[in-house]
């Protein structure tokens, strides 16, 4: 079965009583613990086509599978559980609950579904990232590195099948930036998750299996990676 689906995707918007046709019939599948590349200039559908794959919004036609489910015609709750079983997700300003400390913010998708000990398991997840020590912090009181550790300790939580990360590296200097994206890689090798990666940075989109290159909402290339 493949984790990610994608058939002749569209989507069009209504703005000033046009039609917008931001994406056109984009296609293409994952298998398990494939690593995958969008990249494209602003406006080239990126983020749409992030959105549509994860259930975020629906598409005007055309279809998506993930992990063996239609997304199409399924309502907003329905594709909201579905990525709650089988998707993580890491944003480039991060996303965390300024309310809640690194443990909690770590804890929400376990206490989600219910996992027992989720605690222990948050903890576990916040050591991994090197953020052991922290965990009584609120967002606040984090560097964006260490911030976006803790979104990715929050994103394996639940062991996701396929993880969408859009621009996790936009917000970050240089060399926090390096160890961010070793961190994702290994935890996304040790999990056996497929990635699906939206970014600016074509080093960063090189270290994938495949990349896809988009313009204007077209593919205008899909390729192997460099490396």
């Amino acid at each position: 079965m493949s984790s990610l689906a994608v058939e002749n995707l569209t989507k069009t918007y209504v703005s000033g009583g046009r039609p917008l046709t931001v994406l056109h019939e984009v296609s293409f599948t994952l298998q398990p613990a494939d690593t995958f590349a969008i990249v494209g200039p602003s406006g080239s559908g990126k983020t749409t086509l992030l959105g549509l794959c994860a259930g975020l919004d629906r598409a005007s036609s055309g279809s998506v599978r993930l992990q063996g489910i239609v997304l199409d015609g399924l309502s907003e709750d329905q594709r909201a559980a579905v990525r709650n079983e089988h998707v993580g997700f890491i944003f480039q300003n991060f996303q965390l609950l300024p309310t809640l400390t690194a443990l909690e913010n770590v804890m929400v998708p376990l206490e989600l579904r219910g996992t027992r000990g989720a605690g222990r398991t948050a903890q576990t997840l916040l050591e991994r990232v090197g953020l052991g020590d922290r965990g009584h912090h609120y967002p606040a009181q984090l560097s964006g590195g260490e911030q976006q550790r803790v979104s990715l300790a929050r994103a394996f939580a639940n062991r996701p099948a396929i993880l969408f990360a859009d621009e996790p590296t936009g917000n970050l200097d240089p060399d926090t930036s390096a160890n961010v994206v070793e961190l994702l890689f290994d935890l996304n090798k040790e999990a056996g998750t497929t990635l699906v990666l939206v970014t600016h940075d074509l080093e960063l989109a090189a270290k994938t299996q495949r990349v896809l290159r988009m313009r204007g909402g077209r593919v205008v290339a899909e390729s192997l990676a460099a490396v």
